[in-house]
């Protein structure tokens, strides 16, 4: 009944959307006096923000053709080189790239987001890295005769992607998949698989969420399991490819993410609806693009979201040495020769700090020279793999550090 009642209003929004923009454009029309004179404007700024909020949003591309290196713009290859269910590998490589230059799978989460959330990460490492990123799929578009998909699948997946990639590869792991991302390092080096990562690179992720826990995890531990599986846990609607299957919805995670700094996102909106009245279209267009992904959402499998929620953030499986894969106990220090980087925001309301540090504890024969922390001043959790401290200031940090540990 939730995801069913969620389209019925959705269906309704995208209506009034369309009609909403029909109305921004009429009033904006140069032929009619209207658009110049008393509330005119003002309407028609409204009205494009309603329209904006609630149009219709899919799957964003990455949309990454160039990139400049060295004051020159080289052309960027991207394809998806292998398919499975509920992930595909894309791969990024710009022309003239050096034969010897470094290997790296970004690992992107599955959060609620599309994996384009990161295509300020991915273009700023395929600068100077071949890049493949993992792309997850809306679990509302996968058929149930797929199969189902949790966390052990995820650490396949993970492990899959490794070998297919090949040897000397570096793995980096925005935020929720650090945990995950550390598992698969760790299974690898306790087989002494040849595609073991050769560094990891964790970014504001939830390793031990006990250490400066934040409201995110505060919700996930105030309630219990059985508490989530009971609310936020629908099926997919009849007229998906997924349906029947049981997920942790897109809208829901949104909702939760708006509720957290909802006084923000309204002033964004009121900041782009002046914007417009005045006539300032570059300033609205900016918040625009940044709306159109941040509004743009995927279900998870409800396998996958409720073993997170209780080993990640109520049990604290990984820190405390309780972390399973298929049946078998996980030994973080099996991780003997991938490398470690710890980063941190100093200003992640997310991921708090001291969360992602804890890695660097749980591998203790792994030498200090293969083990770093970076803490990155007045930067928030999307400061991290975005913007110009992420570009400037964070992504160097990460590529000496690939560069230091190659095989």
């Amino acid at each position: 009944m939730l995801y069913s009642a969620y389209e019925m209003h959705r269906t309704m929004m995208h209506t009034a959307s369309s009609w909403a923009s029909v109305g921004a454009q009429m009033l904006s029309n140069p032929a009619l006096p209207i658009g110049y004179f008393g509330m005119g404007p003002a309407m028609a700024s409204a009205l494009e923000v309603f329209a904006h909020v609630y149009e219709e949003r899919g799957k964003p591309d990455f949309g990454i053709e160039t990139v400049s290196y060295d004051g020159v713009d080289h052309p960027v290859i991207e394809e998806v080189v292998l398919q499975k269910p509920f992930a595909s590998l894309r791969h990024f490589k710009r022309q003239d790239l050096p034969k010897d230059a470094p290997k790296l799978l970004i690992v992107a989460p599955m959060s609620g987001h599309y994996a384009s959330l990161l295509r300020g990460t991915v273009a700023r490492m395929v600068e100077n890295q071949e890049v493949w990123i993992t792309d997850w799929a809306d679990a509302k578009l996968v058929p149930v005769s797929a199969g189902h998909f949790d966390l052990d699948d995820y650490i396949d997946y993970l492990i899959d992607f490794l070998r297919f990639i090949g040897e000397d590869t570096h793995m980096l792991a925005v935020c929720q998949p650090s945990v995950p991302a550390f598992a698969a390092a760790a299974v690898m080096g306790a087989d002494k698989d040849p595609c073991r990562p050769s560094s990891l690179t964790m970014m504001g992720g939830p390793i031990d969420t006990r250490a400066s826990p934040t409201s995110v995890n505060d919700v996930a531990m105030e309630r219990p399991l059985s508490w989530f599986r009971n609310n936020v846990i629908a099926t997919v609607p009849l007229n998906y490819p997924g349906a029947g299957r049981k997920v942790y919805p897109g809208f829901l995670q949104l909702a939760g993410f708006i509720s957290m700094n909802l006084e923000s996102h309204m002033m964004s909106h009121y900041e782009m609806y002046k914007h417009l009245t005045v006539g300032d279209q570059e300033s609205a267009d900016a918040t625009k693009k940044f709306y159109d992904e941040y509004l743009s959402v995927c279900d998870m499998t409800s396998e996958f979201y409720l073993q997170t929620i209780e080993h990640v953030f109520q049990e604290h499986s990984l820190p405390k040495g309780e972390f399973v894969h298929r049946g078998k106990a996980i030994d973080p220090d099996a991780i003997r020769d991938t490398a470690l980087l710890a980063i941190e925001g100093e200003r992640d309301d997310i991921s708090g700090i001291g969360q992602t540090r804890a890695a660097l504890d749980l591998a203790p024969h792994l030498s200090t020279e293969k083990k770093k922390y970076h803490l990155a001043p007045a930067v928030g959790h999307y400061g991290i793999f975005n913007g110009s401290k992420w570009r400037k200031q964070i992504a160097p940090v990460v590529e000496d550090w690939m560069r230091a540990h190659a095989r």
